[in-house]
């Protein structure tokens, strides 16, 4: 409570705030952040509207439900319609696949359960052995782990995994490919480089110039990250610096990197309105194969579809456009109803600003 109150000090937040103001260039900047949970606190604590008009923060792709492709959710709905019972996290269940989701799969008679960790899945399956489960399991280097560590506990034969788990840096890496998309520097996402470490963004600053910062999630630790990034900018550098050193060391996790290193390999994947991205997704490793439900079920569906008419999932999520700018938002998208992935989670751009708003588009 002491560390947290700390990084909320209000007096302290005026002086930085004082510090950014006096960096702040005569031209835009754009700072972009690749974290649902960064989202949170920028929009919770109206962190946008303190900033100098030509600073502006934008939402990547960090919201570990937005990203899951609808192809992936369709395959989880055709196993719990036809095959088995599907575990997984309760975000998830409400995202919408290419016609459905989950959830309203479970509500024309699919198996679908809500779990709050693979251990959960792992212990369901055990209590249940004559029934078929499969663990669909979401989410970036945070999670992984987690999966990787059940997978080598030698689960029971009747739970399979549908793995959808995906990495952060090859995407960052993607967004500075886009374009039309302008970005200054990263602010990176603390849980997942309290795992991965320092190590893989060093690219950002080595090859492409780009001021790199890992932050944590208070509001002070945004704001000190944004202030790190403006005197880069100011002093025409690019550097890779820890914000977060209270939680994040050079070498991260190196248990659970040897966990998800064990168990999976790297592969390309499919984020949700992004397409392809290289090197940016897990699979089981061959001597895993058996768990794999891709093989143990000859799933079949039909082409799959990410965006609804009219949807800007995929504008959101690279931060080319604020939530309020898709048709969308707010009119037959609410948190209720859900149109796109992005309305869904806690740690969705949209599902953010509909709850809190924002008082700087």
């Amino acid at each position: 409570m002491e560390t947290q109150l700390k990084f909320r000090d209000p007096n302290l937040t005026k002086e930085v705030l004082k510090y950014i103001k006096n960096l702040a260039p005569n031209y835009e900047v754009k700072f972009c952040h690749v974290c649902g949970t960064h989202e949170w606190v920028i929009t919770h604590y109206g962190i946008r509207s303190l900033l100098p008009e030509k600073i502006d923060v934008i939402a990547g792709p960090g919201c570990p439900v937005c990203i899951v492709p609808a192809k992936e959710i369709d395959e989880a709905i055709w196993i719990a319609l036809n095959k088995a019972t599907v575990l997984t996290f309760g975000d998830m269940v409400r995202v919408p696949g290419s016609k459905i989701s989950l959830l309203q799969a479970k509500a024309s008679g699919g198996k679908v359960k809500i779990v709050y960790s693979v251990k959960d899945a792992v212990k369901i399956a055990k209590q249940n052995p004559n029934e078929e489960f499969v663990f669909f399991a979401v989410g970036f280097e945070t999670t992984a782990p987690s999966t990787a560590l059940e997978i080598t506990r030698d689960p029971p034969k009747n739970l399979s995994f549908l793995i959808s788990h995906r990495l952060i840096p090859p995407v960052m890496e993607l967004l500075l490919g886009i374009g039309d998309l302008h970005i200054d520097g990263f602010i990176a996402p603390g849980h997942v480089s309290t795992i991965i470490g320092l190590k893989p963004y060093e690219i950002f600053p080595k090859v492409y110039r780009m001021p790199t910062v890992i932050a944590g999630f208070e509001p002070l630790d945004v704001l000190f990250a944004l202030l790190t990034l403006l005197k880069q900018v100011s002093h025409k550098e690019a550097r890779l610096e820890n914000e977060y050193s209270r939680s994040v060391k050079w070498e991260g996790n190196l248990k659970a990197q040897k966990l998800i290193n064990e168990v999976f390999e790297v592969t390309d994947g499919i984020w949700r309105g992004l397409g392809k991205v290289p090197n940016s997704a897990l699979k089981l490793k061959e001597k895993f194969s058996y768990l794999d439900a891709r093989l143990k079920y000859e799933i079949k569906i039909e082409s799959s579809r990410d965006l609804l008419p009219g949807c800007c999932c995929h504008l959101v999520i690279i931060g080319k456009i604020k939530p309020p700018e898709c048709p969308l938002f707010m009119k037959t998208c609410t948190p209720q109803t859900p149109k796109g992935s992005c309305m869904v989670s806690s740690e969705g751009t949209c599902a953010i600003w509909a709850k809190y708003g924002a008082a700087k588009i």
